[in-house]
């Protein structure tokens, strides 16, 4: 049997029933990266060795009757995640030799629910593009068309299961980072509420490793069905027990439905600041469709949807605001004088960019003022709705496109050009208030190529998105390897 494109619950399945080993599940997934991967590029540190190593402790724990979570399953680990003895790099090519001395808190989870790590998956330098390639790394590419990019920053990952390299992932989520390349790839994602999982080791080289809360970015979990995203986010899911008064409980709410009749949901396809690609609106209706033929309610508006606009304005300065802490300060001063030359009446991304770049701290405080407007408006709206579903980006996987110069790389949404990073505010969507938000694959493109969406759930609800994305799997399909 092949085991490669199985879940992570059908392998621990056929452990315990006793029809497979993790070596065996292990030596099978190693000889098929060996095979596949250089065509893909996808595993940038591969641990082999230790693997193996760990699968027969896996096996031997599991003959003296332990049976934990994940105890035996092969896995991959975005390359930012520091693991002892191997490089964390980022990406940076001045950091090519940079080896952390102790894992991250999420790779320590992993280990300790048995996980067996295959390896490292490539990631953007920096981890700041939609697709993923870098000097030290090269490029990955996307596994149904190599002329594409996987996604990014969690594109190797993404690749990854795609290919059957694993069962399992771990990613993080800034812009996208998980949404996207699962977007992009037919898999699916899971980019948790704001805080629920830990993310110290997860810091660019060389650290340090610090408990620090987030502004925007989260660590979550990556797999080829819902139900896998749903055990891995047990997993994950927590404060660092290296934080004191910690003010969030691990102990997510049961979803709000069990059946697909009961949600409320909102549909959106449209956005103010960037149209949404043909292919992508068709999955969009893909979706909305499974969900009237099961008599789930569902609106294509609300007054009770905070302004889109504002949304994308507010999150893209966010964003670029953490860009440049690292600048010198020459670039700085100039990003200064560029912006003090923009009209008052410039409201594009473009200029909410540059002005979040430059941000003062009053200017911060003021944008998290009306941040905090914004999730008083979702606490309102997900009174009368369960979910969201609306586009991850406007179109399916794009060509790789390896301009050095991001600002003016463009992205051809049937047949006219936008900004490169305007794509970004669907994400930014649920990343403004840090909702929840799972991936879910809804058809192809006429090329062929993956369509996902996103649903967004309710603030710390995490089941609720989490199990809209399985009963949809089970109406729709999901996961289908590419040819």
């Amino acid at each position: 049997m092949d085991w490669n494109f199985l879940t992570a619950g059908q392998l621990a399945a056929a452990m315990r029933a006793g029809e497979v080993t993790s070596a065996e599940l292990t030596d099978e997934a190693i000889a098929r990266i060996e095979r596949d991967d250089d065509a893909i590029n996808a595993i940038c540190v591969p641990d082999f060795d230790r693997a193996r190593a760990a699968a027969r402790d896996a096996d031997r724990a599991r003959a003296r009757g332990e049976d934990r979570p994940l105890l035996g399953i092969p896995v991959t680990v975005k390359e930012s995640y520091d693991i002892a003895g191997l490089p964390t790099t980022w990406g940076l090519p001045p950091h090519r030799n940079f080896v952390p001395a102790e894992d991250a808190v999420q790779v320590s989870r992993l280990k300790a629910a048995g996980a067996v790590v295959l390896g490292k998956t490539n990631v953007p330098v920096g981890l700041q593009d939609v697709q993923t390639f870098n000097e030290i790394y090269g490029t990955t590419n996307n596994p149904w068309d190599h002329r594409r990019t996987s996604g990014g920053s969690s594109g190797g990952s993404a690749a990854a299961l795609a290919s059957g390299f694993g069962a399992l992932s771990i990613g993080s989520d800034l812009a996208g980072s998980l949404r996207t390349p699962a977007h992009f790839c037919g898999i699916y994602a899971h980019k948790p509420t704001l805080g629920l999982a830990a993310s110290r080791g997860m810091v660019p080289p060389p650290g340090p490793a610090l408990p620090v809360e987030h502004d925007l970015a989260v660590v979550g979990p990556m797999a080829r069905t819902a139900r896998d995203l749903t055990l891995l986010l047990d997993v994950m899911a927590g404060p660092d027990p290296l934080t004191l008064g910690v003010a969030y409980h691990p102990t997510l709410p049961p979803a709000r439905h069990e059946r697909l009749r009961d949600f409320r949901v909102l549909v959106l396809d449209e956005h103010p600041l960037i149209p949404t690609g043909s292919a992508v609106r068709a999955g969009v209706g893909r979706v909305a469709d499974a969900l009237v033929d099961s008599g789930a309610r569902v609106e294509r508006d609300s007054s009770l949807l905070p302004d889109l606009t504002e949304a994308g304005v507010l999150y893209t300065q966010f964003l670029f605001s953490g860009s440049v802490a690292r600048f010198p300060v020459e670039a700085y001063e100039q990003l200064q004088a560029r912006a003090a030359g923009l009209s008052a009446d410039d409201r594009s991304l473009d200029a909410a960019r540059l002005r979040g770049m430059v941000f003062r701290h009053r200017d911060w405080i003021e944008a998290n003022s009306l941040r905090e407007l914004h999730r008083h408006g979702w606490r309102q709206f997900f009174a009368e709705f369960d979910a969201v579903v609306c586009p991850i980006t406007p179109t399916p996987a794009f060509p790789h496109d390896h301009n050095p110069d991001l600002m003016t790389r463009r992205i051809d949404i049937d047949g006219a050009e936008y900004p490169y990073f305007d794509q970004l505010v669907w994400a930014g969507l649920a990343t403004l208030p840090g909702l929840p938000a799972t991936a879910v694959p809804a058809g192809r493109s006429p090329e062929g190529l993956p369509v996902g969406v996103q649903l967004i759930g309710p603030m710390f609800e995490d089941r609720t998105p989490l199990r809209l994305a399985e009963l949809l799997e089970q109406k729709i399909g999901g996961f289908q390897a590419p040819k």
